[in-house]
């Protein structure tokens, strides 16, 4: 018996792009999964994606790299830094296309060795599946794409090793966490008694120096008012500068966000149980002074504050993600 099925509804076409993003899809995603760039090639070449998300999401990942590649092949996969939220869905990426993996070189080794220590895994108490690179991308270098040239410039600060890829010609910036449309990530030398103001502070003067049209961050939407979004950035590491300890504490605060971006829901018990043996929030208590007298009460206190916020919800003993 013949049985009728649904129709999917027809997907509106996107609006054509600016001309300095002809032959860019950027892939803008939720916070736990860092933004997507595609660079397409020319005919034969086969494009170029940037970054691939958290682990979490990376079927979710395949499934919209394809739909953007149509029938373009998928030459290579290049990591602006190795946090989870950008390297994620490199494991699953290679299986399925088969693409060399490039990655800055200051994470090599440890990369290559799968350090999870070396590679912040285990200190921030973090998820990620084991990817093995194939190559350097380092800062001087140039990638050739779709007859673009993105040229490799060092972005250190929210981490050592983070790179930007910038296409001076039509003035694009992918900036990853050194610039969003309202700040920068964490700056996560700091949080281990390295001093890395100085870095951030720097990267904001380089982009500031570049004819830069288009930013595609590596969280949160394109943008192109450039100018307030470097005002921006600039006021809030001088709070952090002004007051170190804010910025432990709000440090503190996305680290526990995050865990729940990543389970979605989680008994108290639990999570204060993975609060208090992540290395990372251990550094950071005992350079605050050890707020709240544990680990666990300081949670507590942190927690009421994300619900205050609404970025968190608890309801009946358990956490859930807002």
């Amino acid at each position: 018996m013949a049985v009728d099925k649904p129709v999917a509804e027809p997907v509106p076409a996107p609006p054509p792009a600016p001309a300095a993003l002809q032959g860019v899809t950027f892939i803008e995603r939720g916070w736990l999964s860092s933004n997507n760039v595609l660079l397409h090639g020319a005919p034969g070449e086969g494009a170029t994606l940037v970054d691939s998300g958290h682990c979490v999401h990376a079927a979710q990942t395949l499934a919209l790299v394809r739909r953007a590649l149509g029938d373009e092949r998928l030459a290579r996969i290049v990591n602006t830094h190795l946090h989870s939220d950008h390297c994620g869905g490199n494991a699953l990426l290679q299986r399925e296309f088969g693409a060399p993996l490039l990655i800055p070189p200051g994470e090599w080794a440890a990369a290559r060795a799968w350090d999870e220590d070396a590679l912040t895994y285990r200190p921030t108490g973090q998820r990620c599946e084991r990817f093995t690179p194939d190559a350097r991308i380092a800062p001087g270098d140039a990638l050739a794409v779709g007859g673009r040239r993105w040229d490799v410039l060092a972005a250190p600060g929210h981490d050592p090793h983070s790179v930007l890829l910038f296409d001076a010609a039509h003035g694009v910036l992918i900036s990853a966490d050194a610039l969003w449309g309202n700040g920068f990530g964490v700056v996560f030398p700091e949080l281990e008694g390295e001093s890395a103001f100085d870095d951030v502070g720097a990267v904001l003067d380089l982009i500031d120096a570049l004819p830069v049209q288009w930013v595609l961050p590596g969280h949160g939407p394109a943008f192109q008012d450039v100018k307030p979004a470097l005002a921006r950035a600039r006021a809030r590491l001088a709070s952090f500068r002004a007051d170190p300890a804010r910025h432990h504490r709000h440090a503190a605060k996305v680290l526990l966000k995050y865990h729940l971006l990543e389970e979605q829901q989680q008994p108290l018990v639990a999570l204060r149980a993975w609060f208090a043996r992540t290395p990372l929030v251990e550094a950071i208590w005992s350079r605050l002074g050890a707020p709240g007298g544990t680990r666990e009460a300081w949670c507590d206190t942190l927690l009421a504050e994300l619900v205050a916020s609404q970025a968190l919800a608890l309801r009946d003993g358990v956490a859930y993600n807002a």
